[in-house]
Order: C-alpha cells, then structure tokens, then sequence
C-alpha cells in the first residue's frame, strides 16, 4: 500500500505560548505536528504558563477536536445532524467501517484511520457530509466512501481529493431589494464612511433597526453605543463565526463568497465605537475556509483597508486577526467565546456584566455574527433609507436562510423579512413537508397548519436555518437526534441542563420504546420548564424547546406512541410480595 502521510508532520519548531490567549493557538500546532496533544505538550504549555497542567488538561478536554491519544493518521469526521440522518448517515456510516477496517468513534487496530462522530459542520445542503483531515466531502454514498478511501490508501491527500464548496444561492429579493448578496467591491462601504462620524455611523445603526442575526436579535446600535460610551479602554471587536446550530451554513456561504463584507463591517464597528482590535472566532469545522478567510486579511492591509488611516481617514486604525475554535458549540454564546479566547474551558460566564461592560480581559467588547456585520456593511454602503425600503415596519432589511432538508433545492435565500414560510417551500420545492424546524433545534418547530405565518420579529423569528422533514420523516427520530445534540453539547457546568438533557433522554427511550404514558408527557412539560427558567445559558433555556412544542403541535402523532391505558404500564408494586417466594424458601 502506497502510503504517505496526510496533513500531520513532525514540527519541533512550535513556540510555547507566552499568555493564555495564545493557548488554543499552541495546542493546534502540537496536534497537527503529532496527531494528538502528548502529556509532554501538555507538561510544557503548563509550566511556559506557570498554571497547573490540570488546568491545561481541562482546556483540552472541553473541546470535541482536541485528542489526548493518537486519532488515526486519516482523521475522519462524519457528520450526525438531523438532515444528514435522513439522507443516508447509516449508510455512509457502515460504508467507512468496511472501507477502513475501523470502527466509529475510535482508531481502527492499524492506527490508520480514526473515525468519529460529530455534530452539524455546516454542510447541510450537501448531505451526508464528512470532514477528513478538516477537509469536506460532501454528497456521500457508499460508492463514493469506498473510492476516498481507496485514494487516501495509495498516497492522495485529502486537500487535493475533497470536494468543492458550492454557495447553492437559491434565491434573492426582486429588483434592487437585495441587502446582502449583491455586487461587491472591497472597500466600498469603508470609503462611505468619509462621510460619517463615528456619531453618524451609530445613529445610521440605530434608525435601520438592524438586530444581531445570530438568534438573541438583540439591536446592534444599541449595543455599539453602549460600548462607545464605556470609559475603560482599549476596546475589542470579535465576530462569531462559530455558527454551530444544526441546520445553519448561512455565515459560511457569507465568509466563502464576501469575506470582504464581513472584514468592513468589522473595521465599520471598530471605528463606531473606537477599537483598532478585531477577531474573527472561526468555528473548527470551517477550518477549511481559513486560508481564504486571512489571505483576505493580508489583501486588505496591502489595500489600505485595514491597518493605519483605513482609506486616508486620519485616525481610523484597525487590525484584524483569526483564532480558530476547537469544537464546542456553546462557545456560539457570547461570553463562553470569550472565555475560550482567553484560552479557558469555553464556559458561560455569570450575566453580572453585559460584554460591552466587561468582555474579553475585562474590557467593553462588541460581539456580532458574520451576517450582521455583513448587514451593517450594506447599511453605511446603500444608506439607512435604502435598507429601510426592504422588509416590513417591524422588521427591515433581508435575511439570509438555510434551507435543507427534503427539498430539491437545498441553499441559501436572502428573503425580505416578512415572507411567509408557504413561500419559502414553495421556492425551495418542498417534499411533502410535514414537520418544519425554524431556527435549528433550539428554535420552533410547527406543522403545515402555521405555513402561513411570516418569518418577521413579531411572528416567526428565525436566526438563519429552516430544516424541512416530510411526512416520511419519523418525529421521534428527529427529536432524539436533537437531544443528542444538545445532552453532548452541553459545558456540564450547571444542574438543570446537565441533568434536565438526560432526564429527557430517558423519557425519549420511553416513547420509543412505547413504553411511555400520559404522565410522561406532563413529566417532559415540567423539566422542559424547569430548564427554561433555571439554566445558566441559552443552550440549556432552548434545549427542550423542540420537544415540548412537537407535542403542543402534532399531538395526534404523540397520541399514537403513548399507551393511554396507565394501568397496563404502572403495575402496583408491592415490596412484601416481590420478595414471598424467597422468604418462603430461605426459612
């Protein structure tokens, strides 16, 4: 067999961090120079920081991508979210163990190949999907699995044999409607702000009414304004991009096709408020996108678009870096990315402090996602009235959706807000639509009765993901899967989530097995209740969402998988009577 050896190499040139913040830094270089992170990497980093290698080792262990054991020299990722169950993971799954002689979610006896489960790594539109290496392969059957790994078994690489990225740009509004998936030129909204003031800029912000696109909807001005008018200094600007919702690939499509945007619409923040720092929080699966995302950094310092005196505005100084995540997707909450910027378990912090109070190093940070800083790019470019001529009253402007699932045309659509769900099947080509996930697992699910409502603020919010399941679709299937994602998600650090996702587990079993009755159903109501108003971030609030309204709105299917007959299922127990036949022969 013709083998060489994938991305990993042996590099003794690894510089030890000399701060925390370089820590998530240090460890992907150790483990991409040997495949895993050694106990002496670990020895090192902890005594270059002067912290406790226990303190290292909890890092470590809280991301899905970092290994403390050899992963296979072919490291292989394959994708489990909702969509990619219902178009052949089993399949594509069985397809990998009898290509590579392995088994999932460990390495094969040869230590070639490691193959791993993982949760949605924003390819949805292309399922199934895996990452080998951090490199896509999409539109995966068993034909297709057999003939990459038989390529990687003579000696290809996985950069040279994955498969390219398509945007599926599906649909854009009509006329000149379009906010975000138009024409581009780097630097044309930069050069719009020679005539802004830092002022003009927030006050622009302020009167479009454009919210945060990334699910909390919070108003963008509003809180630029808040870190402006905060005393302390310096100031940080951060995008998230570690969209890791199942269902979402919006901000990919945005980062793939106008990386620009995203890096003006930062240095547009950056000037409102007055930082000359910004990162880019890029989510591990997207991995494959860096290279592009920094050339296009490096493309605007050359430009005059980041750096001193951005576009000949005396003063306007900006700079942008790019920090890779490890794989954990609380860190899309706000404070855990900047606890995991810090170089610490990507844990929720406490809400005693907005992060325009207190963010990253305790100092006023501004925190967007990629398609609200593309957003407000737009909105200093074509003007706040222009943008305010889209969308409804209550809702301006556009919203880029990913839509996957059983459809024929899988992709992104830039909608106005205040189109209705009925539209966006109809665009997509729905399947037999029968169960509908707005907003990924955390967000609402409804049935075809509700295809009417509007995807606007006050109606149907969505951050960005509509999941399309037909009527051959399993219901509990999808919620199980769902309940996966989060029990395996969740940080751990507080009672209620922990506990509550596991609870809930035990009740999904239940019903699966047909073993549940109506006092079961109240029990799921009450602990999805309990996690709403007691857990500690938004992944433990919307963690039982899904569930709770599937039996708020498909009560008949519910009504089916429970036996209404308690008597059969909560036979009386009786202490004395279980243990008669033993009294009786043991005196």
């Amino acid at each position: 067999m013709n083998r060489k050896k994938s991305t990993k190499s042996d590099n003794s040139d690894i510089i030890l961090p000399t701060d925390r913040i370089g820590l998530l830094d240090y460890l992907w270089a150790v483990q991409n120079a040997h495949g895993y992170i050694r106990s002496e990497d670990i020895s090192a980093c902890a005594k270059a920081l002067k912290i406790s290698q226990i303190d290292v080792e909890g890092v470590v262990s809280f991301y899905h991508f970092f290994h403390r054991k050899p992963a296979g020299e072919f490291t292989i990722y394959l994708n489990k979210s909702p969509v990619c169950e219902c178009k052949g993971f089993e399949r594509v799954k069985e397809a990998f163990e009898a290509a590579t002689g392995g088994k999932f979610n460990g390495v094969d006896p040869s230590g070639e190949w490691g193959l791993f489960e993982t949760a949605c790594i924003g390819l949805s539109d292309m399922e199934p999907a895996a990452l080998i290496e951090f490199y896509p392969f999409t539109n995966l059957n068993s034909l297709k699995v057999r003939d990459i790994v038989a390529k990687l078994k003579q000696g290809a690489n996985p950069a040279d044999i994955c498969d390219p990225v398509p945007d599926h740009i599906r649909s854009v509004p009509d006329s000149d409607k379009a906010i975000l998936l138009r024409d581009y030129n780097p630097g044309i909204a930069l050069e719009a702000l020679k005539d802004h003031t830092p002022e003009s800029v927030l006050e622009a912000i302020k009167k479009s009414g454009l919210r945060g696109m990334g699910g909390a909807f919070f108003p963008t001005g509003f809180k630029w304004e808040a870190c402006r008018k905060d005393p302390e200094s310096p100031k940080y600007i951060f995008c998230n991009a570690d969209e890791g919702e199942p269902g979402t690939f919006k901000d990919r499509v945005l980062m793939n096709s106008l990386p620009g945007l995203m890096l003006e619409g930062m240095a547009i923040a950056g000037y409102a408020v007055g930082s000359e720092t910004g990162t880019i929080y890029l989510r591990a699966e997207y991995t494959w996108m860096k290279d592009k995302i920094q050339h296009t950094i490096d493309h605007f310092r050359k430009m005059n678009l980041l750096g001193k005196d951005i576009c000949g505005i005396e003063g306007f100084n900006f700079n942008i870096r790019l920090q890779l995540g490890a794989g954990a997707y609380v860190c899309g909450e706000e404070t855990a990315m900047l606890n995991s910027l810090e170089g610490k378990r990507g844990e929720p912090r406490n809400k005693r402090f907005f992060p325009t109070e207190r963010g990253y190093l305790q100092k006023p940070t501004v925190i967007n996602n990629v398609e609200t800083f593309c957003a407000a790019a737009r909105i200093i470019q074509l003007g706040v009235d222009h943008y305010l001529q889209t969308g409804t009253p209550t809702s301006p402007g556009t919203k880029l959706l990913s839509v996957s699932g059983d459809c024929r045309l899988p992709g992104i659509y830039e909608i106005e807000w205040g189109t209705t769900v009925r539209e966006i099947l109809e665009k997509c080509e729905a399947d037999r639509p029968h169960f509908i996930q707005v907003s990924g697992p955390s967000g609402e699910c409804i049935s075809m009765v509700e295809a009417d409502r509007a995807i606007a603020m006050d109606d149907l919010v969505s951050e960005g993901s509509i999941m399309i399941f037909s009527r051959s679709r399993d219901i509990l299937s999808i919620l199980r899967n769902y309940n996966h994602f989060f029990k395996h998600e969740s940080c751990g650090l507080c009672t209620p989530c922990r506990a509550g996702n596991f609870i809930l587990e035990k009740k999904l079993d239940l019903f699966a097995a047909k073993l549940a009755h109506p006092s079961d159903v109240e029990e799921v109501r009450s602990w999805g209740e309990i996690m709403k108003l007691t857990c500690r971030c938004g992944l433990g609030k919307t963690a039982p969402n899904a569930l709770l309204m599937a039996q708020e709105k498909f009560p008949e299917y519910f009504a089916s998988i429970v036996d209404q007959n308690p008597e059969r299922l909560s036979k009386g127990f009786s202490l004395k009577d279980a243990v008669r036949e033993y009294d009786r022969f043991s005196s």
